[in-house]
């Protein structure tokens, strides 16, 4: 019976696992969730940094082991060492110039109520791919000022200070008393009064002609001064008008300058009327009439932005454009969470509010601060699309970042060993930034 018991009775609890089984179940099914993303990292990344490592230790065919050479043409080849000087540029200026911005924007859009508008517009460019924001710079800085708005704004600053000429093409005609003089034009013969004086030229668009010219009208002899007219001696048509005098339908040279010159000297001077009459003094007679090389000065045309001196600068200016909103938008997440009550002690304390930014505001963003910096960092180490895209191939050579060379190595110059020499490059100068960017996050976890 008591064998019949022992058979009938249920069996106990089952010894419970161990908790090394456990965690190694766990790690088992963690590790069969990552299997893909470790299969794409793999092959995506992994293999490509391997396979250029290995490449950059042969030649252009592949076929024989160039050693070192590779490597040595990064610091020999003139087009790699301008890239390398641009790159340092970029990571010197770049993301300086960008966090400042970012950092400005944030602190002052705290204060006014159309602060979120504002750090909307300036974010907005980020939503914009580098391809558009390349083809939009290389718009706004075409030399046309026409076309370009960079050299609009430029010119029409400039010639508020400075007019240029309305007659930058005129010149004399046929049978005309004047001849050519340091960029202007003087007459052959002495003046006296009494005889008016006629300075006909030609050249200058009837939609060029000054807005205060008016029909030119033959100047009347007056006693004792030296009077004349200097107008555009040309009417359309075959055999329509009568040169060297005025006619009907022709305009005068309104605001030309006419100079007295004695003896190299200018003695006297005046500025021709609305329908190219002017009169000098009696110290003129005797004198030869210049027309002096300013009224005759090509207007100005604006700034060669995308010239070999400036076009660096300038891709940088449409980086930080693209980049200011979101160092914008990090530093601003950053000044939400500094504590009020520190701002305003310090207020208390009779700070001014440079004193509160530069002792309070800044230190306690100074993690911030430098999440955005080494981010832009790397950003600015990988540029290309804006470098193509907006330098134009007369300037690209100087506008030339390592990533640029890169491509053009490999693609266009068929030198794949030195392109993935570059490439390896590439990777050790981003490594140290990585680096200390991991280190920083790790402290900042352990706080």
């Amino acid at each position: 019976m008591a064998s019949a018991a022992a058979a009938g009775a249920s069996p106990g609890p089952a010894a419970p696992k161990s908790r090394k089984s456990v965690t190694g179940t766990r790690k088992g099914v963690a590790a069969l969730f990552l299997l893909p993303a470790l299969v794409l990292l793999g092959a995506l990344v992994v293999y490509p940094i391997g396979y250029s490592v290995v490449r950059s230790f042969y030649n252009a065919s592949g076929d024989g082991f160039a050693g070192f050479d590779n490597y040595k043409a990064l610091f020999t080849d003139d087009g790699i060492r301008t890239a390398l000087k641009n790159n340092i540029i970029w990571v010197v200026f770049a993301p300086t110039v960008s966090t400042a911005l970012g950092l400005i924007f944030a602190v002052l859009t705290e204060r006014v109520s159309w602060g979120t508008a504002f750090k909307l517009v300036v974010f907005m460019p980020m939503a914009i791919s580098m391809l558009a924001a390349g083809i939009i710079f290389r718009l706004v800085y075409d030399q046309d000022p026409d076309k370009g708005v960079a050299n609009a704004v430029w010119v029409g600053v400039h010639d508020t200070f400075a007019q240029s000429s309305a007659f930058p093409k005129a010149h004399p005609g046929r049978d005309s008393p004047l001849k050519a003089d340091a960029g202007g034009f003087i007459t052959s013969a002495p003046v006296h009064a009494g005889q008016p004086v006629t300075l006909p030229l030609v050249g200058v668009a009837p939609d060029q002609m000054p807005d205060g010219a008016k029909k030119a009208v033959a100047a009347e002899a007056e006693p004792g001064k030296i009077t004349g007219t200097t107008w555009q001696d040309f009417t359309r048509g075959k055999g329509v008008g009568k040169p060297g005098s005025p006619d009907p339908s022709e305009l005068g040279y309104a605001g030309m300058r006419i100079e007295a010159v004695k003896d190299g000297k200018v003695v006297a001077s005046a500025e021709a009327a609305g329908d190219g009459t002017f009169t000098l003094p009696a110290s003129a007679e005797g004198a030869l009439l210049r027309l002096p090389a300013s009224n005759f000065k090509e207007p100005y045309n604006g700034v060669d932005w995308l010239g070999p001196a400036l076009v660096t600068p300038a891709v940088i200016g449409s980086y930080v454009w693209m980049w200011a909103g979101f160092a914008m938008v990090l530093i601003a997440a950053g000044l939400a969470g500094v504590p009020r009550e520190l701002l305003e002690a310090a207020r208390v304390d009779g700070a001014n509010e440079w004193q509160v930014f530069r002792k309070v505001t800044a230190p306690l963003l100074a993690p911030v601060l430098a999440v955005v910096v080494v981010t832009l960092m790397i950003n600015v180490l990988k540029v290309f699309d804006l470098v193509y895209i907006i330098a134009p191939g007369s300037s690209q050579d100087d506008a030339n970042v390592l990533a640029l060379e890169l491509y053009r190595k490999g693609f266009a110059e068929g030198q794949p060993g030195i392109a993935s020499a570059i490439a390896v490059f590439l990777l050790l100068l981003v490594i140290p930034v990585m680096l200390f960017n991991i280190r920083r996050l790790r402290r900042e976890v352990r706080r």
